[in-house]
């Protein structure tokens, strides 16, 4: 991981008791509330539908065991709420037809971009957290407002046998670039940036404001391939590749030129209409232009201000080496070790089918043949996606300092990943996440789910999401079903604003609000770039939309025609995204129509 310098531990220091200040000349008058609202905003602090939200910045993802150990007395200690604005905060879920509402506290919840959110820890006591968080060198900063977020990556950077170039170090050099940065404090909207450097893309990058794959050219140098232009939301568009090739020490002075067009040309006058994606979609050609010309303009006149200087480059990623692999006494030839761990696992696994399972889908090769990268689990009965408890947090901090040196990644898809667990230990990890319950054998199957917060907590959402999650995850219990269903990236958003990713999703849910009542379309089709293909492409919408009550009947008259329709390929049955390439939508909505109920109908209307 990379290690804060002081001048980095000052930093973070210092905005916490900036965000004190303001908050106690907020309290007492000598700031209103719309002054306050962008300083908090920029901390990381919403007031969302029932209390303030706080978002923790993790930059691309790395998390270490001493930071879930502070996010664990965070959940703990300051996620509760007032107990008459919870009670009222439930009773006015309680008066919402369709599925059983689903409340909570004392708990973290992991996000899509690589984050972790509170939702009740009261505004008084924000900078009492925000000082907490400083200890361990986590803040709030950029996690909202309109400027550029946390930049987020691949969870298997670093580890992944794909993986042409390891993107953290850019990652890093790109958060120090654009953290308080002067002219992109205040853009047109929020701004998202994603880099990988494996051939599979595990970062959506097609969906971000900008989007950066590492690659080598054939001299093998080291470059970036640049997409603009993505995003979800109301109008989903896929990034528009700009650069086929730019070298590697020139990706700040490029992202400059990109934002600041951007900043000069984006939409100030409709919210709707103010992300990078419209300015691409309507201007394309003369966009591009204008960012070349920008760039030229910062390399001729500024001298390339912000070029990477290569012993600064060299200073970042020396933090990102691979840690010590301390094999056990006696056993100094790595390749002799290797071949018998991997043995003992294979007797584990032949003796433990639950155990054989679980390496199967929550345990991934890793360029060390010593090493494997394992994913906790956290989709599961009782729990909305994401979320973990406080006692959760601290026993998953317990394990990474045990298995993974200290270390684990915050993942796209809600879950924790350990990048550095030793072949010999994995069985051990696995009888301790089992008694946690975090080593569901789940990962990349139905119950994987992504879901937002939804109406439950977030005030901009048209319905829920957290109920229809826990309907689908306790109809799909079955691990053989799982399994037989297969890989299926499975979305669920509250509202257009798709913070679930809905459009990525091969199934995916939106919550619509039809005369004050949540109801829900199904998408299908959706990609964030990492199947077979490679593509990137929204789902399209099937058929009318549906009440609470029958989506999960839907989606499983869905599943079923999937499995009537899919044929065998190589030595195994289609994947669910490739039988609807191959067939096309109309069984499906056939299906998903079929599946309406008039009694639910009834019930909602």
């Amino acid at each position: 991981m990379y290690q804060y310098t002081e001048f980095d531990k000052q930093f973070v220091r210092a905005r916490a008791a900036q965000h004190r200040d303001q908050l106690e000349r907020f309290q007492a008058g000598q700031l209103s509330g719309d002054e306050f609202k962008p300083l908090r905003l920029q901390n990381g602090w919403y007031v969302q539908r029932y209390a303030p939200m706080l978002r923790v910045a993790v930059p691309y993802g790395e998390i270490s065991a001493p930071q879930l150990h502070v996010l664990a007395r965070i959940a703990r200690e300051f996620d509760t709420p007032d107990a008459a604005l919870f009670a009222e905060a439930q009773a006015t879920q309680d008066k919402l037809a369709g599925l059983a509402p689903k409340l909570t506290t004392n708990y973290g919840h992991f996000t899509t971009r690589q984050n972790v959110q509170f939702n009740w820890i009261p505004l008084s006591q924000s900078a009492d957290v925000l000082d907490l968080l400083a200890s361990v060198n986590l803040h709030g900063i950029q996690t909202s407002g309109n400027c550029i977020r946390n930049t987020t990556t691949d969870e298997l950077a670093g580890v992944a046998v794909d993986e042409v170039v390891d993107p953290r170090p850019y990652a890093e050099l790109i958060r120090q670039w654009s953290t308080l940065h002067p002219e992109f404090a205040f853009l047109p909207r929020k701004f998202k940036i994603a880099i990988t450097g494996a051939t599979e893309d595990r970062a959506a990058i097609g969906w971000h404001d900008v989007g950066l794959q590492m690659v080598k050219n054939a001299a093998g140098e080291v470059g970036f391939k640049v997409l603009v232009g993505g995003g979800m939301g109301r109008t989903p568009v896929v990034g528009t590749q700009i650069r086929e090739f730019l070298p590697w020490n020139q990706i700040m002075n490029y992202l400059e030129a990109v934002i600041r067009v951007y900043n000069r040309w984006g939409r100030r006058d409709n919210l709707y209409k103010a992300r990078i994606k419209i300015l691409v979609k309507a201007e394309g050609q003369r966009y591009f232009d204008e960012v070349e010309t920008e760039y030229q303009e910062i390399l001729e006149k500024d001298g390339g201000l912000h070029t990477i200087p290569q012993a600064e480059f060299d200073r970042v990623s020396a933090s990102f080496a691979a840690p010590a692999l301390n094999l056990p006494a006696g056993h100094a030839d790595t390749t002799e070790w290797v071949a018998k761990a991997e043995a003992d696992v294979s007797i584990e696994a032949a003796k433990t089918p639950a155990f054989a399972r679980w390496m199967t889908q929550n345990v991934k090769p890793h360029q060390n043949p010593a090493l494997r990268a394992v994913s906790l689990s956290f989709k599961r009965i009782g729990q909305a996606p994401g979320d973990a408890t406080a006692d959760q947090l601290d026993a998953a901090a317990a394990l990474v300092s045990q298995y993974s040196a200290g270390e684990a990644r915050v993942t796209h898809t809600q879950n924790l990943v350990l990048p550095w667990v030793r072949l010999d230990q994995l069985h051990a990890l696995w009888l301790e996440a089992k008694a946690l319950g975090l080593a569901q054998p789940n990962i990349g199957l139905l119950t994987d789910m992504i879901a937002c917060p939804g109406g439950d907590y977030c005030a901009l959402a048209n319905a829920r999401s957290l109920p229809l999650a826990a309907a689908i995850t306790e109809r799909y219990q079955d691990l053989d079903e799982l399994d037989d269903l297969g890989h299926i990236d499975f979305h669920i958003s509250g509202c257009i604003n798709s913070c679930g990713h809905h459009h990525s999703g091969h199934i995916g849910i939106l919550g619509v609000d039809k005369d004050g009542k949540e109801w829900y379309q199904v998408t299908l089709g959706g990609s964030d770039g990492k199947d077979l293909s490679g593509t990137t492409v929204a789902g399209k919408v099937v058929g009318p939309s549906f009440s609470s009550f029958e989506v999960p009947d839907v989606i499983e008259a869905i599943l079923t025609t999937y499995k009537e329709l899919r044929l065998p390929v190589q030595g195994r049955h289609e994947y669910f995204i490739e039988t609807l390439h191959r067939v096309g939508q109309d069984p499906f909505k056939a299906a998903a129509n079929a599946a309406r109920q008039p009694a639910a109908d009834a019930l909602t209307a």
